[in-house]
């Protein structure tokens, strides 16, 4: 394979926003969570196409946490940019915030995928490496170090 390009977070970062509507609601007048991971899931997919310039598909999404809830008429705002490329991986930080109308944002969620990078064969296929130009881009790859290599722990312990 030829030498990849380098890229910069900022290259491939994304920002999808979505008004809450009736369908979008449970039974609890609340946003599904199902709704918002398929929100994420796509957010996430977009990042990481967009720095690998290749098909991509979810290996894996961790630490789901809702920390705030989504009602009907809400806007949602996610935000998602890498933290972390491995040889055919990337990991995907995707933030989830509820606007207010006076442009105030509560985060809702941040969730860690990874995603794969895929050939026209559906095989994995190496990605451009990362690079950081902010303290946050620093901090965010040490931190995806760590989560990669509990991820690792995690799969050698089958839990």
């Amino acid at each position: 394979m030829d030498k990849l390009q380098s890229k910069y977070v900022s290259e491939s970062s994304t920002e999808m926003t979505q008004i809450i509507l009736s369908g979008h609601i449970n039974g609890y007048g609340r946003l599904f969570g199902g709704q918002l991971v398929e929100w994420i899931d796509i957010v996430a997919a977009v990042v990481a196409r967009r720095h690998s310039q290749c098909e991509v598909t979810t290996a894996e999404i961790d630490n789901l946490q809702f920390k705030y809830p989504v009602h009907a008429n809400s806007t949602l705002v996610l935000k998602g940019r890498l933290t972390y490329v491995g040889r055919t991986s990337m990991e995907v930080r995707v933030d989830s915030y509820v606007e207010r109308l006076n442009g105030e944002k509560k985060l809702v969620n941040r969730a860690y995928l990874v995603m794969v990078a895929l050939d026209s064969a559906h095989k994995p296929v190496e990605v451009p490496r990362l690079l950081l130009e902010t303290d946050e881009d620093r901090a965010e790859w040490e931190a995806g170090e760590r989560r990669r290599l509990l991820r690792q722990q995690r799969k050698a312990e089958q839990f």
